[in-house]
């Protein structure tokens, strides 16, 4: 599989080292670790949460569980890094969302906790909704275990992480793909970010998403770039 044309960009833009494969923490361990004094807190490949929001929040309120004593949404963010995506729906949706982002490199998390609890020239981050709350953990997202309970999630995403353990083989990728919809409500949405093409990511994703849907809706353009949202629900 071609590197998708963006991610190529940011890596070098980010001036990362190639001495090993995207699917390496320790490579995302040297990129996360290059963040200096005074630069911007999160790093997002492709785009941030902003970009997304029209989005994401439809798929939300349909997942929302109804009556007062309801618990709130939960969304898993694999391969979460040091984006802006977790940290977005949790300070600006006004819908109550438990919210967990992942990744394996122990850099990355580190740094959203530090993030999120406030250090130094971080206030922290405090929740649009009352109810919301968000963690980060140290995860490989091909095999969450019982970090990550089957059915326990009403909204996945993945923005660019298959693309980069796609960069390992298929085989690792359709792994993750299989953990994405193993923990997946039933009535559920994963969402993969992307901007690979259609005609290339379809098939994959149809082959290992059973008896679910996948579309595609095309994003952007951002900073000159388009992108595509493909979904994966349950059949209508």
């Amino acid at each position: 599989m071609a590197l998708p044309r963006r991610l190529l960009h940011e890596v070098t833009r980010a001036k990362c080292s190639w001495a090993g494969s995207l699917a390496d923490p320790n490579l995302w361990d040297r990129l996360h670790a290059q963040a200096l004094p005074g630069s911007p807190p999160n790093f997002d490949w492709f785009f941030g949460y902003e970009e997304v929001q029209g989005l994401l929040l439809p798929l939300l309120q349909k997942g929302v569980p109804q009556g007062p004593a309801a618990p709130p949404l939960r969304v898993l963010d694999v391969g979460c890094g040091t984006s802006d995506l977790c940290p977005g729906l949790y300070t600006k949706c006004p819908l109550p969302l438990n919210v967990l982002g992942v990744d394996f490199s122990p850099v990355a998390v580190s740094r959203m906790k530090y993030l999120l609890e406030g250090h130094g020239d971080y206030p922290g981050l405090h929740p649009r909704h009352p109810a919301s709350c968000l963690r980060f953990l140290q995860a490989d997202a091909r095999n969450l275990g019982a970090l990550c309970p089957s059915g326990s999630f009403q909204l996945v995403l993945d923005k660019g992480t298959w693309d980069a353990v796609a960069r390992g083989g298929q085989a690792g990728a359709q792994q993750m793909l299989s953990e994405c919809l193993r923990v997946l409500a039933p009535q559920g949405t994963l969402v993969q970010f992307s901007d690979e093409d259609p005609d290339v990511r379809l098939p994959c994703l149809e082959q290992g998403a059973g008896s679910r849907s996948v579309t595609a809706h095309e994003l952007g353009p951002f900073r000159g770039i388009s992108y595509f949202a493909y979904l994966v629900q349950a059949a209508q």
